[in-house]
């Protein structure tokens, strides 16, 4: 059961959305605005220190990647990785903004169902879906970049999720609250209940793929989809 009703009066009108989601644009989620003016040399030492980064994780793992060893590694001193990245959780940030760029994308102007085109119930199943898979395969790094849970809330990564979410449930539940609703979402999707589930409690994917599309039916109030039938085998001929 989601919700439940602890008072006796009716509940206030949801409010009304206060920002535009009319056309939602592909968010910034990498360097700060002030990276795009960087020199020619600073960029190209940008992008070997997160090449040396990510060096460290694929021979060591994520908890190899202190900013000591990123600076040994791409033959730098320490203070020019502070200088770049801020401290070690904005280093591991840095990192995933590749693959936040490529869900964003696909999300906004991919191929259908993840992307436009499709109807807006099918849209949010396979935004889940994608969601999941990618917080799946990052997930140690994603753990690792988040230490503090209200910079990783109020990530732009994050609240590109948060609003193109919001976007689609707008479409199948408009009386609804639909930004509660999407950080309620999305809190299922959550890297550390992922981590949970998977690796504490041995869930498989699939289970946690069936349990996205039978919330988002819970919530929206919408039949799950049917599965796809198997063509019938031919009958042989008399």
């Amino acid at each position: 059961m989601l919700y439940a009703v602890f008072m006796s009066r009716a509940l206030p009108p949801f409010p009304s959305p206060q920002e535009p989601f009319d056309v939602p644009e592909l968010l910034e989620v990498g360097p700060a605005p002030e990276e795009a003016c960087l020199r020619a040399d600073a960029a190209r030492n940008r992008a070997r220190l997160l090449e040396a980064a990510a060096r460290l994780i694929a021979e060591h793992g994520v908890a190899a990647v202190t900013m000591e060893a990123v600076a040994a590694a791409a033959q730098v001193g320490k203070g020019t990785v502070f200088r770049r990245f801020g401290d070690r959780t904005g280093l591991l940030m840095a990192l995933l903004d590749h693959s936040d760029r490529m869900l964003q994308a696909d999300f906004l102007a991919g191929p259908p169902p993840l992307g436009p085109g499709a109807p807006p119930l099918d849209r949010l199943r396979a935004f889940g879906v994608a969601v999941l898979y990618r917080y799946a395969e990052k997930l140690d790094l994603l753990l690792a970049a988040q230490t503090e849970p209200t910079r990783r809330l109020s990530h732009p990564a994050v609240s590109a999720l948060r609003t193109h979410m919001t976007v689609l449930l707008r479409q199948i539940v408009p009386d609804a609250d639909c930004e509660l609703l999407a950080q309620t979402l999305l809190a299922s999707l959550d890297p550390a209940v992922i981590h949970h589930q998977t690796r504490r409690c041995g869930m498989p994917m699939e289970r946690l793929e069936a349990g996205w599309i039978d919330l988002v039916a819970r919530v929206t109030g919408t039949p799950p989809p049917q599965p796809l039938r198997s063509p019938e085998p031919p009958r042989p001929s008399r």
